[in-house]
């Protein structure tokens, strides 16, 4: 029994990757070099800026056997954890106790000990998946109907990230059927926090009057109203803080450029001065702060960066980043408040949609392919006009395409967000079809797409392709390769939105004060209308601008995804791929300058140049959007 106690908690330690699954809101504590690595997540979001600390999973690998001790109502919490070792599964309701030890020796208590943990181990009985029915939640997966909607997927070696490919050797007592139905109740499991529909989804992506627009526009007076009072409030403390400390202690205060602080560290660490970059950080570490105001806030995103940079570690806290799960639901009230404070998104999707409707025209057959569709928050709106066009709404048929996810499911958040158009699709009325493509763009084949010679095509990519790599890191640039493939598809238009930024240059120095600036402006631009406390502005700083920060500033070489180029230098890119550019309708363009200046702050730019759309805040230039037709259609 010794033998068996030893043999098992040495089995016990070092148990693979592969056997050890788990489930739930506890995937995201992991670090990323626990979850199988893929292509390069671009992200937005998705994916993120929560940094692993690496000796997670020693911890978690060590402590994974007795996760079954957790109590029957932390299971049942969202953040709940199913083990399976070698494929069988270590239920929470297991009737295992651990006997009173007290009194003996310590020899004893460790053998009597081992003894126990290795009789959880030994086969007993055949029920040992007596409690996959008692947890009723494995079997309830929300579906959604699908009989009048067709929903395809293609992914790039999907084989490589099956959760099967190292555990047909090691289950030699189980059936093939057996190891079938322990793999799809883990898969069902997955997508038990997936919510297709909501009020929220409905209030946020369905903007029409009556339903999502009051919402946002009694967000955006609250947010007016917070900045009143905190300046004030901000104003009357300062006067009354004047008087009472008087001259000496106003004499003090220290006065600290970060941005000049933020810069010289930068150079240092591009010379690998570590003294003076360590030196440096230090000061800006003791006024920068994540709760602070937009300035501190933006110097310790950027800290973090060069901290990353110096220690070498900045690939695989972004790695980490990418493979944080972070729900559609929870990116959406984000979302929301993004809507509220400001132009961007919301005028550019209403410019595009509207464009793509006007080129569809009263065909019957419509096909959107969509480069970087991510949680598809731009559809379900432009669902819901086609459902209102006179004559009916024609078919439409979506092609989604996105960057693999890292882990056993690469096309797991582009195959959900299909399931969610076509829920909308199917209220709407209209016959829908969905194709998702979760895969390297610069390897999709024209094949691929399905394309129909009865169909209005309609290619559609706003804000990833600076994700793409450029001729500094493949001699064969993936941007050329993707603009050839949108000309090979020869659409009736191409919707091309960019964000306008010049930190893509070789030289660390000028790309990070680039950063810098494109940054501060965001940064600045939500210290002005969004008040400090709310979490979701929290969300947006960390999981989306600082994800990207660190990116820019910490990576190098292919590992550097975060690759935007200003509109100037992507018009010379397209007009080289043989595309011959379009003015967007006049009356278009005038609804959404009226958007603008009637319902957002007085800072924000709308502004035409060279047939491109563009919106800034306080003179910067942030986003840019653009129509195109191949140059034998035009």
């Amino acid at each position: 029994m010794m033998f068996l106690a030893r043999s098992t908690l040495l089995h016990q330690s070092h148990t693979p990757l592969s056997s050890v699954k788990i489930v739930g809101n506890q995937t995201d504590s992991l670090p990323c070099n626990y979850i199988c690595s893929s292509s390069s997540d671009s992200g937005y979001v998705d994916d993120n800026a929560w940094i692993h600390n690496p000796s997670d999973y020693h911890s978690f690998q060590l402590q994974t056997p007795h996760v079954s001790s957790i109590s029957q109502s932390s299971y049942s919490s969202s953040n709940s954890v199913i083990t399976t070792v070698d494929g069988l599964v270590d239920s929470p309701n297991s009737n295992f106790k651990v006997p009173d030890w007290s009194g003996e020796s310590q020899s004893i208590l460790h053998f009597r000990k081992g003894v126990e943990e290795a009789s959880r181990f030994l086969p007993s009985s055949n029920d040992l998946f007596l409690n996959i029915e008692a947890n009723k939640f494995l079997s309830q997966e929300p579906k959604v109907k699908t009989s009048e909607v067709d929903i395809k997927v293609e992914t790039q070696d999907e084989g490589e990230h099956s959760p099967s490919g190292s555990r047909g050797k090691k289950n030699l007592h189980r059936e093939d059927g057996d190891v079938e139905e322990g793999r799809s109740s883990k898969q069902l499991a997955v997508y038990t926090e997936s919510i297709l529909r909501s009020d929220m989804f409905d209030k946020v992506l369905l903007c029409m009057p009556g339903e999502g627009q009051p919402d946002l526009t009694a967000l955006r007076e609250a947010f007016k109203s917070a900045s009143i009072k905190n300046e004030q409030n901000g104003h009357a403390k300062g006067s009354s803080g004047v008087k009472g400390r008087g001259k000496k202690q106003s004499g003090k205060k220290e006065v600290v450029d970060l941005r000049t602080l933020l810069i010289s560290c930068a150079q240092a660490v591009a010379a690998d001065d570590r003294r003076s970059a360590n030196e440096l950080l230090k000061q800006i570490r003791l006024h920068s702060s994540p709760f602070g105001d937009g300035n501190r806030r933006l110097a310790h995103c950027f800290a973090d960066g060069l901290e990353a940079r110096l220690a070498g570690t900045g690939s695989q806290i972004y790695k980490g980043l990418v493979s944080k799960r972070t729900s559609a639901a929870d990116l959406l009230k984000a979302y929301r408040l993004y809507l509220a404070a400001c132009p961007f998104r919301k005028v550019f999707n209403f410019v595009s949609n509207k464009t793509i409707r006007y080129a569809a025209g009263n065909s019957m057959r419509l096909h959107v392919i969509d480069f970087g569709i991510l949680y598809g928050f731009q559809w379900p709106t432009f669902i819901h006009r086609l459902s209102c066009r006179p004559g009916g709404p024609p078919k439409l048929r979506m092609t989604g395409i996105e960057f693999p996810q890292p882990g056993f499911r690469p096309a797991e958040r582009v195959e959900e967000t299909g399931r969610r158009l076509a829920a909308y699709a199917k209220e709407f009325k209209v016959p829908f079809e969905y194709n998702a493509i979760a895969k390297k763009w610069e390897t999709i084949q024209l094949e691929e797409l399905k394309l129909d010679p009865d169909e209005v095509v309609v290619v559609n990519c706003l804000y990833r392709a600076k994700n793409l790599l450029d001729e500094t890191v493949a001699v064969d640039s993936p941007r050329n390769i993707v603009l050839d493939l949108v000309r090979k598809i020869n659409p009736d238009i191409f919707i091309h939105g960019i964000i306008n930024g010049a930190y893509n240059a070789p030289f660390y120095v000028t790309r990070f004060r680039e950063a810098l600036f494109h940054f501060s402006a965001m940064f600045d631009m939500l210290e002005t209308i969004v008040p400090r406390e709310e979490l979701e502005r929290l969300v947006i700083e960390k999981e989306i601008f600082g994800r990207e920060a660190l990116n820019v500033i910490a990576c190098e070489g292919w590992e550097r995804v975060e690759r935007p180029e200003t509109y100037k230098q992507w018009q010379v890119r397209c007009l080289r791929a043989g595309f011959v550019q379009l003015s967007f309708d006049r009356e278009i363009v005038k609804q959404a300058t009226v958007k603008v200046r009637h319902s957002y702050h007085k800072d924000f730019l709308i502004d035409e140049d060279s047939r491109w759309l563009l919106q800034g805040w306080k003179g910067r230039i942030i986003y840019t959007l653009s129509a195109w037709k191949p140059a034998n259609k035009a």
